[in-house]
């Protein structure tokens, strides 16, 4: 399992005299009746409830250190990207890490596996499979930490999709709960490629109306999980730290990828390319649906789907800075991609 990383975001602020102080830097502070009005607000919009007082004294504070981060990032020149308050904001970012439960390994082989898009020469300068219909919505895995399984299944849609013709919806939670013996551990984590040998033996995955998502991990319903909707043959690993040979995958088919979302640019993400500052502890299975150019500085970029909704990022999107100067990609994105064959 990978370790998480620890992000320390320290804010050095100039204490000057009250009296001193300039109007600038006045209204830069929010007062407290305005924090207080839009955390009720947010809660509101999101239906938290808080057992107490103290808890919502609690969470308020650190809701009003979340937005005045938010804040101080957005004004920040230079940056292509914003954050902007959504359905985390009263979390502090170890908390948020606590939600990743992804389980990391290591491909210590010295055996190469196969990968069939090796010799591919010719590749789009931009992929887009929402474009070519082989993407369902964006869905919402909630406090369940089973990233890995909504990974798997995303990839998997898009392959049955561009073989059959057929977009279908599959169930995650027919992972969740079934797929217990090959390494898997429902909402405590899981790996892509575990999934996909579950969905082989199994022969197939039924669809998620059929195994509806519920949020938690409970007894594997046979009777459902009896009728597959969709089957796959295998799957291969992408040849790990190499953005082309995954931007090769990516560019054929829907692929699984790893990635180290535990910052605090992560946890707030709302839009434009994300350059931020993150390591290569992978904690969270997400799912690489394309590829472009960004149009406003010509930043390189991945279209990646998420499993937290359509209110995080754009629209339960996040588009990440292609091509760094590091092997293994931004975020570790390189380093443990896979698709499922068929």
């Amino acid at each position: 399992m990978a370790s998480m990383i620890k992000f320390q975001c320290i804010c050095l602020a100039v204490l000057f005299a009250l009296g001193a102080m300039t109007n600038q830097a006045m209204s830069r502070r929010l007062p407290d009746a305005s924090i207080s009005e839009k955390h009720k607000q947010w809660m509101a919009r999101y239906g938290r409830v808080y057992k107490d007082q103290e808890e919502e004294r609690q969470r308020l504070k650190i809701f009003k250190d979340n937005v005045e981060y938010i804040e101080s990032s957005n004004r920040a020149a230079n940056k292509p990207y914003k954050l902007g308050v959504n359905e985390f904001a009263d979390l502090t970012n170890e908390e948020f890490k606590l939600r990743n439960k992804f389980k990391s390994h290591s491909r210590l082989s010295t055996t190469r596996s196969s990968f069939k898009y090796e010799n591919v020469a010719d590749v789009p300068p931009i992929m887009d499979w929402r474009m070519e219909g082989a993407v369902t919505p964006v869905k919402n895995q909630e406090q369940c930490g089973c990233c890995w399984a909504f990974s798997a299944v995303a990839s998997m849609e898009g392959i049955v999709q561009l073989k059959t013709g057929n977009l279908i919806s599959l169930s995650e939670q027919e992972l969740v709960d079934c797929d217990t013996n090959g390494g898997d551990h429902g909402c405590n984590g899981g790996l892509m490629d575990n999934a996909f040998k579950f969905i082989k033996q199994n022969q197939g995955l039924t669809t998620e109306a059929n195994y509806p998502y519920q949020g938690t991990q409970g007894s594997c319903n046979t009777s459902a999980a009896a009728n597959p909707a969709a089957t796959i043959t295998g799957y291969e690993d992408v040849p790990a730290n190499n953005e082309t040979a995954l931007l090769m995958a990516v560019a054929n088919q829907p692929v699984s990828v790893a990635i180290d979302a535990g910052g605090s640019d992560f946890q707030f993400y709302s839009s434009g390319v994300f350059t931020g500052a993150c390591g290569t502890n992978l904690d969270h299975g997400v799912t690489a649906v394309g590829y472009g150019v960004d149009i406003n500085d010509g930043t390189n970029y991945w279209l990646v789907k998420n499993s937290w909704g359509t209110g995080w990022g754009e629209e339960g999107y996040i588009r990440m800075q292609r091509y760094i100067d590091a092997p293994e990609g931004l975020c570790g994105i390189a380093m443990e991609a896979s698709y499922p064959t068929a």
